[in-house]
């Protein structure tokens, strides 16, 4: 399935297990329409709701959001996974997101607040043990989503040197270091308005801005980001939806992401199950909300873009699917293109 954009690609779909999900889904991406096809599925592990993949593009990462977490490496064999050895205990609770950094994988752990840094040995497969946990400590104004450290995400940023983490449960974002020891340690925590409950962040392309997307406020967090000195300083936020939320009132921002070309930023709101447009005026440092479109289904827990840029996909968590768009090239605004069936859909990621 090669298209004249280029060759043909893959899509990994997590999914929760425990709410009926498939477990890991691989699909055939179609480069002119952006249509999926699932060519199989492996459920050897419980609840893989985020994945990562290597850099080589041979091996697939997985977390199992499960009270005693875990990763687990997969080796690509075609379009089969096949699970390079057993699971690896992170030493924390509930890890919802991972990713690859100097030959480590890196976890964040929701339910006890930390990130964990497993070695990644040379044939892909993962260490036995973490080399270091970092714990967060602090708390929130909310009565129930703050009263701990909750890290949703982990990523390192665009020049390589510094991860950072975002944490629901201290309205902050900490930028730690990898020592030589492969310990995860604070380099230093940069605070967000108290109630806002930070979940995930994406840089701008260019490498000097980030937006953290905020679960429990619909809005962005616009900061400027110094690589040089790993220094991250709040700017300002931007709202996500045009006004008071319909209905009951649910809004929960879930994923963000940016345009490769780093004209346009989307976000995904539970509740209102909708995607949101922003362009990104002033060189990406003023986002201005300029449409929002149904989602295609109900509780979009991600949004995640194709490398061109053509297409956008959510991964609706309730009603089972993943349903992608094409993306107006002028607007930014993304028109629904189809759907494929993938029960309890957490992620979506490309390689």
């Amino acid at each position: 399935m090669v298209g004249r954009y280029g060759i043909s690609q893959r899509a990994y779909i997590g999914s929760f297990t425990a709410a009926g999900g498939a477990g890991i889904l691989t699909a055939a991406v179609d480069a002119d329409s952006g249509a999926l096809t699932v060519l199989s599925a492996t459920d050897t592990v419980a609840d893989p709701s985020y994945l990562a993949l290597s850099a080589a593009g041979d091996t697939l990462y997985a977390v199992s959001e499960t009270s005693d977490g875990t990763v687990s490496a997969y080796r690509l064999d075609g379009d089969k996974l096949e699970r390079a050895g057993r699971p690896v205990a992170v030493g924390g609770s509930a890890p919802t997101h991972l990713a690859l950094h100097a030959g480590h994988v890196l976890t964040a752990n929701y339910g006890s607040g930390s990130v964990s840094a497993v070695p990644v040995r040379s044939d892909g497969s993962l260490a036995t043990t973490p080399s270091g946990v970092l714990a967060h400590t602090g708390a929130g104004p909310h009565p129930q989503r703050q009263q701990g450290p909750h890290a949703h995400q982990v990523l390192p940023d665009p020049s390589g040197r510094w991860v950072v983490s975002v944490d629901l449960g201290t309205d902050s974002v900490r930028v730690c270091e990898l020592t030589a020891a492969g310990e995860p340690v604070l380099h230093r925590e940069v605070a967000l308005r108290p109630g806002s409950g930070p979940r995930h962040l994406a840089f701008h392309p260019r490498g000097d801005l980030a937006y953290v997307l905020n679960e429990l406020a619909p809005t962005i967090t616009i900061c400027a980001w110094d690589a040089a000195g790993g220094a991250l300083k709040p700017l300002g936020e931007a709202a996500v939806l045009p006004g008071p939320t319909d209905g009951d009132g649910e809004a929960f921002p879930s994923g963000i992401v940016v345009a490769p070309d780093g004209r346009f930023l989307w976000t995904a709101t539970r509740g209102q199950d909708v995607i949101s447009v922003l362009a990104l005026e002033e060189e990406g440092a003023r986002p201005r909300l300029t449409a929002t479109v149904p989602c295609g289904g109900h509780w979009p827990r991600d949004l995640a873009v194709d490398p061109s840029g053509r297409f956008l996909y959510a991964a609706n968590e309730r009603s089972g699917d993943v349903t992608w768009f094409a993306v107006d090239p002028a607007t930014g605004i993304p028109r629904r293109a189809g759907s494929i069936d993938a029960p309890a859909a957490s992620c979506v990621i490309f390689g």
